[in-house]
């Protein structure tokens, strides 16, 4: 196996992480939505929190293709 397809295949491994973030940020809407549709008045409590985690689940994702243009351009 030369170098080449090494550094695609690693890339693609490390590209496998963005599944989890997306599945991640379609758990963390369904139950902000969920939590505003029981009780509206949270909606400033909870709103806050939701986007926190997006913030950080999304930075999870930036990493992952950070890790794969290092493994692919270096």
């Amino acid at each position: 196996m030369d170098v080449a397809a090494a550094k695609a295949l690693g890339a693609g491994i490390a590209v496998i992480a963005l599944a989890g973030v997306g599945i991640g940020i379609g758990n963390i809407f369904s139950a902000l939505v969920t939590s505003v549709a029981r009780n509206p008045s949270a909606r400033d409590q909870v709103f806050g929190l939701g986007i926190l985690g997006f913030a950080l689940t999304e930075a999870v994702a930036l990493f992952a293709l950070l890790i794969a243009f290092l493994i692919l351009f270096t």
